[in-house]
């Protein structure tokens, strides 16, 4: 294993905790970034192009015929490929958490469709469901399992809001677990069922799921209603025959006390299971290989990395799998540097060089490396998730393909709690949601006025059905104190001007008339 240092990174206000990554052929791209997609990269996804620890990042497109995926926070991901003999794949997405933090319920497919030096397309296509559907969840799992020539998904784990019956002012944005059930979802049909096993008693988030052939095995997460972290393996056979679907769980020995842990294919049935939190305020260093083999799974414990200073003593660190046996670690740099959401980042490889060379086959592993928001859990469980960004001077100039932060509008000083008016009312302390579009914020809209400023929904006095209308219309919207200048400001509208007929000249015979002493003054002079 090798640990490779990357540059410091400055730009990362767009890249927040809980963003994922994936990875197509090689080429690993993430979304889920902070905001709602922007003019600069509307769909969300970038290409992460890493050379001599300089990374640079391009937008990706959707083909004309994908449906909408919002940025989603949180999600479950797995990978699923056609055969062991393709390198096409495609990824299937469930869950997460979006940038007004309202959970989704949705499942969506993307596959990539082209890519060249300058452009990569992907295909998403959003999975009707019906059924036993998921509740809207993040912090969970989701895997492919293979059974009697059939596949079909399963979803475990995470957590949600508090159900709104249960709801009160003062808790209004609490988290639960969710109900520990099994859920399997049919791609074909679109339908799912949910099953409830007697060995599965807690709810679990941020755990780690690796799977093959018709078994999953789940280790470690954590439980908030007991703040525990689980060391039991479970393992979940499915059997998919000509009827319904059964599925079993059994409890194994040899499990490991572990939440947000990251765990990476290195081979045909070979994981590595790195970072994580072993407790509360301490992170587990440790790192172990996972062996699958003939319906059976080995943990043993291996050398861990030459640890930098910097992450022994840290009290807080996250990442995300790359692919192919390789991992990005971060850190938090806020003591250390003047930006508060700066950190430093590492490359764990987890493969020698000649291994790298190699092509990952069959197994599917789900590795929920997301973890929380600090006001959503326990100190330090599930604090941060993967934030990456990238160096000003690592952006290329010349290559109008490579996104560039400073293009996008600053949200860095652009609060929920402002004053946003004379009349604003809104306090952290005391504020209620208001419209049904609200869950933990209050609702804003921009106005257009001069460089533009944040205002509230509620202190414009914006009926919910206005509210959808400007957020879904293409029109500019001026709050209450600029709407009257904005109306004296504006260039009258162009009248068209009426063609007139030009005048006929009037052609009339002149002649000259004279006085009587102009005549006699006239001949005289006429005759002398």
């Amino acid at each position: 294993m090798s640990l490779q240092v990357m540059s410091a990174v400055s730009n990362s206000s767009l890249l927040q905790p809980g963003f994922s990554l994936l990875n197509f052929d090689g080429h690993v791209f993430f979304f889920g970034q902070k905001g709602w997609p922007k003019r600069s990269c509307p769909t969300g996804v970038f290409l992460l192009d890493i050379k001599q620890n300089e990374l640079k990042m391009k937008p990706a497109f959707f083909s004309k015929d994908s449906c909408y995926l919002p940025p989603l926070r949180y999600p479950a991901l797995c990978m699923l490929r056609g055969n062991a003999e393709s390198d096409e794949c495609q990824y299937i997405i469930h869950g997460g958490k979006t940038p007004n933090n309202d959970l989704s319920d949705k499942i969506y497919v993307m596959s990539l469709v082209s890519k060249t030096s300058k452009k990569t397309t992907f295909q998403c296509v959003e999975k009707d469901l019906g059924g036993d559907v998921p509740e809207p969840r993040y912090g969970h799992t989701i895997n492919i399992v293979h059974s009697r020539g059939k596949s079909i998904s399963v979803i475990f784990g995470g957590r949600s809001y508090t159900p709104l019956a249960q709801r009160t002012t003062e808790k209004w944005n609490s988290v639960v677990d969710c109900l520990p059930s099994v859920f399997l979802v049919d791609f074909e049909f679109g339908c799912c069922t949910s099953y409830i096993l007697p060995e599965l008693q807690d709810g679990l988030s941020f755990h780690v799921s690796v799977a093959r052939n018709d078994t999953i095995y789940i280790l470690g997460g954590h439980s908030l209603q007991n703040n525990t972290r689980s060391p039991s393996l479970y393992k979940l056979k499915v059997d998919l025959p000509l009827g319904s679907p059964a599925v079993t769980c059994s409890i194994l020995p040899g499990g490991i006390s572990v939440s947000s842990a990251i765990v990476t294919q290195t081979g045909d049935a070979e994981f590595v299971l790195v970072g994580g939190y072993q407790s509360d305020n301490q992170k587990r260093l440790a790192c172990n290989t996972i062996v699958l083999e003939d319906n059976k799974i080995e943990i043993v414990e291996r050398a861990s990395p030459d640890w930098t200073p910097d992450i022994k003593h840290c009290r807080m660190w996250f990442g995300c799998d790359m692919g192919k046996g390789s991992v990005l670690l971060g850190i938090p740099g806020a003591n250390k540097q003047l930006m508060s959401d700066a950190n430093y980042f590492y490359i764990l490889r987890c493969k020698e060089v000649e291994e790298d060379k190699e092509e990952e086959l069959g197994a599917q592993l789900c590795s929920q490396t997301s973890t929380e928001d600090p006001g959503d859990s326990t100190p330090f469980e599930d604090s941060e998730e993967f934030c990456f960004s990238v160096e000003a001077n690592s952006f290329d100039n010349d290559d109008t393909d490579t996104y560039n932060e400073d293009d996008e509008e600053d949200e860095s000083e652009t609060g929920y709690w402002i004053t946003c008016c004379a009349s604003c009312n809104i306090d952290i302390n005391t504020w209620v949601p208001f419209y049904s579009t609200e869950l933990n914020k209050p609702a804003m809209i921009l106005c257009s006025s001069g460089v533009g400023h944040w205002v509230h929904a509620q202190c414009m006095d914006l009926s919910e059905t206005m509210l959808l209308h400007l957020s879904e219309a293409n029109v500019k919207y001026f709050c209450n104190e600029h709407v009257d200048l904005n109306k004296g400001l504006q260039t009258p509208k162009k009248v068209a001007c009426l063609k007139k007929q030009p005048m006929k000249p009037l052609h009339k015979k002149t002649t000259m008339k004279l006085s009587t002493p102009t005549k006699k003054s006239f001949l005289r002079r006429l005759f002398e």
